[in-house]
């Protein structure tokens, strides 16, 4: 089965057009203003109608404020809410309500004991996203290029729908869908040039080796 593919940090036209003729099933926006590939919600919706009804558009937010999630979902119009943050379920449950939008929780692994966090969330998060711990002094929740032992997830209930992401690159994609049977791919700084710059040549080429490795 063909993973699922998400493009994430993207900030120009031309990216979110790219990722979408290669085929990404999802593609990515961060509101984080510590994040090199932070956007502002205005012209994440403008971009993202080169992408709308072709993939799913996907809002990334770290404990974001009230007012500050209302214009997210205002000016983006997202498929999905994507939370890397404290969130707690009953949050997530208020969120679901008011939105009426599926949640994708994210979580941080480095252990075996990270993954029992994600019990509470079963049954509330509709998708999770397991990314590395961020290296020491990071103030970035995702994106820092590093991976967990994707080993870890092989003990998972098969019932635990997620996309995996952390470090993912076209040199070790192969290995990680080997060793995870991941239903879904989450890739930012493997396809960047520099911190928040997608490199068209490395997208294509991370979407190859992704098919070459399901081939």
């Amino acid at each position: 089965m063909k993973p699922d593919i998400k493009i994430c940090g993207l900030k120009t036209e031309e990216a979110v057009e790219k990722a979408v003729s290669l085929g990404a099933t999802h593609i990515g926006f961060i509101f984080f203003e510590k994040s090199p590939r932070n956007i502002e919600p205005d012209l994440a919706g403008h971009i993202a109608e080169k992408a709308r009804g072709k993939a799913k558009i996907v809002a990334v937010t770290v404990d974001a404020d009230p007012d500050d999630m209302d214009d997210i979902v205002y000016l983006l119009k997202p498929d999905i809410l994507q939370l890397h943050g404290h969130e707690s379920p009953e949050q997530m449950l208020t969120l679901k309500a008011l939105y009426g939008l599926p949640l994708m929780k994210a979580f941080s692994i480095r252990d075996p004991d990270d993954l029992k966090r994600i019990e509470p969330y079963i049954g509330v998060a509709d998708r999770f996203l397991f990314d590395a711990k961020p290296p020491a002094g990071s103030e970035l929740p995702g994106g820092n290029g590093v991976s967990f032992d994707w080993r870890l997830l092989q003990n998972l209930d098969e019932s635990v729908d997620y996309m995996l992401s952390g470090g993912l690159n076209k040199a070790n994609v192969a290995q990680a869908l080997e060793q995870t049977g991941a239903r879904g791919l989450d890739v930012s700084s493997g396809v960047e040039s520099a911190a928040g710059v997608k490199d068209m040549q490395m997208m294509e080429e991370f979407f190859a080796a992704v098919r070459q490795a399901k081939g």
